[in-house]
């Protein structure tokens, strides 16, 4: 469950996309503080390293789709201390999404890390790249907080 991200990662199109659609729509439910945002990016990065050591193991393959528990650490990197406005969350997830799939170094080379360090890595690498890219775009916008 923690691994799937409660099921998620069953989805039969897309399981990062749906990974990663969950948490956008748990950033605009869930009133976070940015306290309480970086302790669930703390417990969801190190449960989700457990889980993904777990399910690979027991599934015997490197990163399989259903674990999309990198996802979710991800995304709530990607707007760890942005407002979630609609606006932030859509361009976190797009852009998000873009650097998962490209992987530009190091998350690339983070992929390739044995066992749920390496899952886990590569995607805060994007949601990294993702909250600093909305947040250079918001201060070149001139964007209140």
């Amino acid at each position: 469950m923690i691994a799937t991200a409660g099921g998620a990662g069953y989805s039969p199109v897309a399981p990062g996309t749906a990974g990663s659609l969950v948490t956008l729509i748990a950033l605009w439910v869930i009133p976070f503080t940015f306290a309480t945002l970086i302790v669930a990016l703390a417990i969801v990065t190190v449960a989700g390293i457990w889980a993904a050591e777990r399910v690979e193991h027991l599934l015997d393959t490197k990163d399989p789709g259903v674990i999309v528990i990198d996802e979710v650490a991800g995304m709530l990197l990607s707007v760890l201390a942005l407002p979630r406005t609609i606006p932030v969350l859509l361009a976190a997830f797009v852009l998000f999404r873009i650097f998962d799939v490209w992987k530009p170094f190091p998350a690339r080379q983070a992929q390739e890390l044995h066992g749920g360090v390496g899952v886990m890595l590569d995607d805060l690498v994007a949601g990294g790249y993702a909250l600093l890219l909305v947040t250079v775009g918001r201060a070149l916008l001139s964007v209140p907080s």
